[in-house]
C-alpha cells in the first residue's frame, strides 16, 4: 500500500488505535544537559565531538569542520508554525550559540529533517550536501552551495570525506504530485574516527550489512530509535529499538546513540519509550550499558 495511503489511514481510522506503554502515565518530561559553549566554542582538535540538539539534529565537530544534522530549531516539524507536530523539547542549542557551520548534512524531505525556517538562518555560508534532486529546493531559497549524492557517492570537505550510504525510507513533501528527491543517510570519515549518520530508516536486509562491508571501522552510530508506532503504518520505514540495535551490530560499529525520539510526537509511542524498550533490547542481545544508549538534549560528547 502507498505510504501516503497508510499515513491518511492511520490519521483517520488507526489514529485511535490503543496505544501500549512501556512507561508510566505522568507527563514527559524531556532531560536536559547544560549545553558546554566553552567545549563547543573550542573543539578538541583531534577527537570527535558530538551534541545532541534534539530529534535528529547534531553538531558534529571534527577534524576542524562543524556539521549540523538534519538541522530544525522550529517549533513544529510542519509547512506552518500554527499547526502540525509541535515540539516538546527546546533545542539543546540556542541557534545563536552555534560555532560556524561548515557543513549541513540532509537526509531526505519530511518537515521533521528539511526545515525552511532553519534553513534560511542557517543562509548560504555552509556547504550542503543533500540527496539526489534536492538542490532546485535550495536554489529557491537563494542557496546554490550544495553537492548532490548518490549513495556510495563521496564529497570532501577539507579533512573530512562525507559519503552518501543507503537507508529504507522515501521523500516527499506534499500529499499531492511526485517527488523525485532522494533520501539516504551519509558516513562522516576523518583522521579521528567515523561517523554513521543513519537519516530516517526502516529495517532493509541488506543495506546495513553491506554498510558494515563498505566501512568496516564505525567508531559511532547515530541510528533513529523512535516514531515506529503502530509498527502496521510505520513499521517499513522506521526502526523500532529492537531494530536499531540490529541495524547497529549489522554495521558493526563500536558504539551507537539513539536519535529521532523525544522532540516531536510524530506517532503513538510514548515519547519516553523508545531509550527504555532501547535498554531492553540491547542488553537482550548482550550489549554493554555503553555500547548504545541515548543522550540527554544538549549533552556534548566527546570521542
Amino acid at each position: 500500500m502507498n505510504v501516503l495511503i497508510r499515513l491518511i489511514r492511520w490519521h483517520f481510522a488507526l489514529k485511535k488505535t490503543a496505544t501500549r506503554s512501556h512507561v508510566d502515565s505522568s507527563p514527559y518530561i524531556p532531560q536536559y544537559a547544560s549545553p558546554d559553549l566553552e567545549r563547543i566554542k573550542n573543539p578538541h582538535p583531534s577527537k570527535m565531538q558530538i551534541t545532541w540538539v534534539g530529534h535528529s539534529t547534531f553538531l558534529i565537530q571534527v577534524a576542524g569542520v562543524a556539521i549540523l544534522t538534519d538541522p530544525i530549531w522550529s517549533n513544529r516539524a510542519s509547512p506552518v508554525q500554527w499547526a502540525g507536530p509541535k515540539r516538546y523539547a527546546r533545542p539543546g542549542i540556542s541557534f545563536d550559540d552555534l560555532p560556524n557551520i561548515d557543513v549541513v548534512l540532509v537526509s531526505h524531505t519530511h518537515y521533521d529533517h528539511l526545515d525552511r525556517t532553519t534553513i534560511n538562518r542557517l543562509g548560504t555560508s555552509p556547504r550542503y550536501v543533500l540527496p539526489e534532486n534536492l538542490a532546485p529546493w535550495f536554489a529557491q531559497l537563494g542557496i546554490r552551495n550544495t553537492t548532490e549524492l548518490s549513495w556510495w557517492k563521496s564529497t570532501q570537505v577539507g579533512d573530512v570525506k562525507i559519503t552518501a550510504v543507503p537507508a529504507n525510507h522515501w521523500s516527499k513533501r506534499n500529499l499531492w504530485g511526485t517527488s523525485t528527491a532522494g533520501w539516504g543517510g551519509y558516513m562522516i570519515e576523518s583522521s579521528a574516527g567515523v561517523i554513521y549518520f543513519a537519516g530516517d530508516t526502516g529495517y532493509h536486509a541488506e543495506y546495513f550489512k553491506e554498510i558494515g562491508q563498505r566501512f568496516p571501522r564505525i567508531d559511532l552510530g547515530l541510528i533513529p530509535i523512535g516514531a515506529y508506532y503502530p509498527e502496521e503504518i510505520f513499521g517499513r520505514y522506521h526502526v523500532n529499538p529492537g531494530e536499531a540495535v540490529t541495524v547497529h551490530r549489522e554495521v558493526g560499529a563500536k558504539k551507537s546513540i539513539g536519535m529521532h525520539w523525544g522532540t516531536f510526537k510524530l506517532t503513538q509511542e510514548p515519547l519516553a519509550e523508545p531509550p527504555i524498550l532501547l535498554a531492553t533490547e540491547a542488553a537482550k542481545v548482550g550489549l554493554s550499558a555503553d555500547e548504545f544508549t541515548a543522550m540527554k538534549i544538549g549533552e556534548t560528547r566527546l570521542l
